[in-house]
């Protein structure tokens, strides 16, 4: 998506070889006609797929994922990060460490809104070490459900995360990739 490379290069902040900031696009502010634009992006890729949900884990890959079910005419569910006096309390709960948040916290998906018929894609606002997407794949499997693939809107190429879920079999769909934030620069992978 050349759009989203050109809003990249205008609008994120280069704090260290492995760390993008992109509040403005993601993380803190959104973009409404942009995210729809991504939504409608992955609903093409995956509209073959039979996708009966889109999931994804708060809070920063909802709106994306909130276009792509809209798009495509499902659900949306997403991984709570918090537990609340409301949580299921037999949820589905995987623990993950947060590269961009220095912590780990536990991801809860509540059993009523995943079932084994479902197909599910699971889209991501981005990927690095991948932990987080690991631990829902996870509770993907647990539930039965079928995980049709993982859409997400920046793959950091140069760190682990995509590269070990496709070893898994998993079909990734990114948007952009970046190839490396060396000396301040964003590089893109073609």
């Amino acid at each position: 998506m050349e759009l989203l490379k050109k809003r990249i290069i205008e609008e994120g902040i280069v704090l260290s070889d492995k760390v993008l900031k992109l509040d403005g696009l993601l993380n803190h502010q959104v973009d409404p006609q942009l995210t729809m634009e991504m939504g409608r992006e992955f609903a093409a890729r995956f509209r073959e797929s039979g996708v009966t949900r889109v999931v994804t884990v708060e809070s920063s890959g909802i709106a994306v994922a909130f276009a792509t079910a809209y798009e495509l005419g499902v659900p949306l569910v997403f991984a709570r990060r918090k537990k609340t006096l409301l949580a299921d309390p037999d949820a589905y709960c995987e623990r993950v460490p947060s590269f961009t948040k220095g912590i780990v916290t536990d991801i809860m998906l509540s059993r009523e809104y995943m079932k084994s018929e479902d197909r599910v894609l699971f889209i991501d606002d981005i990927i690095a070490n991948g932990d987080a997407a690991k631990g829902l794949i996870k509770i993907i499997a647990r539930s039965g459900a079928e995980l049709v693939g993982l859409g997400v809107v920046i793959e950091k190429a140069f760190q682990s995360g995509a590269q070990t879920i496709r070893e898994q079999g998993i079909r990734i769909e990114s948007l952009v990739k970046i190839g490396s934030l060396t000396d301040g620069k964003i590089k893109f992978v073609e």
